[in-house]
């Protein structure tokens, strides 16, 4: 499920900051490559677990430079599903909503400090 209205579409941070930021509120950047990056939030509930992840882009530099400038393009949560993967047309429980929007509003306070 793609999450609208985060207010974090189109933010822009330096890479060395991002991490940082995201990293002090539970976010790991997960997968990355040169121009792109994902950062993941694990929320646990029901037996089940659901990633809140956040995809973000290079727009100036490279990602193995820390003043790489990216942009943060989407926003979304999804079911983990076995063997691995993520599943995003589930309807997230409202526990698990709570917990993606209080960390979302973290992550952008201080993004926009």
């Amino acid at each position: 499920m793609i999450l609208e209205n985060t207010g974090l579409n189109g933010l822009k941070s330096d890479l060395s900051y991002l991490d940082e930021s995201a990293e002090k509120v539970g976010f790991i950047r997960w997968q990355w490559e040169y121009y792109r990056a994902t950062y993941d939030y694990k929320i646990e509930a029901n037996d089940n677990e659901y990633f809140l992840r956040i995809n973000t882009r290079a727009v100036e530099g490279k990602l193995e430079r820390p003043d790489t400038v990216l942009e943060i393009e989407a926003v979304y949560i999804g079911r983990a599903t076995f063997p691995h993967g993520l599943e995003y047309e589930s309807e997230i429980p409202s526990f698990v909503q709570k917990t993606a929007n209080l960390k979302l509003a973290e992550l952008k306070q201080l993004l926009e400090a």
